[in-house]
């Protein structure tokens, strides 16, 4: 394996990880899993409505 091949190796292993936990948390604690995401949702939803309000007071 040469040098530059190592980072690409590690980064699909934490990816494979991190995939794997995503699915361990929906099965075994479903309701947080839908509240997190429930707040990830409403989070970019108000930044962009934030930004639409920051992008209409300056072009107005």
């Amino acid at each position: 394996m040469e040098l530059q091949e190592a980072p690409m190796q590690v980064k699909k292993v934490v990816t494979y990880l991190a995939v794997a936990f995503v699915v361990f948390y929906l099965f075994t604690k479903p309701a947080e899993a839908a509240s997190a995401v429930d707040g990830v949702i409403n989070g970019i939803v108000r930044g962009a409505d934030q930004l639409a309000v920051f992008v209409t007071q300056v072009l107005s």
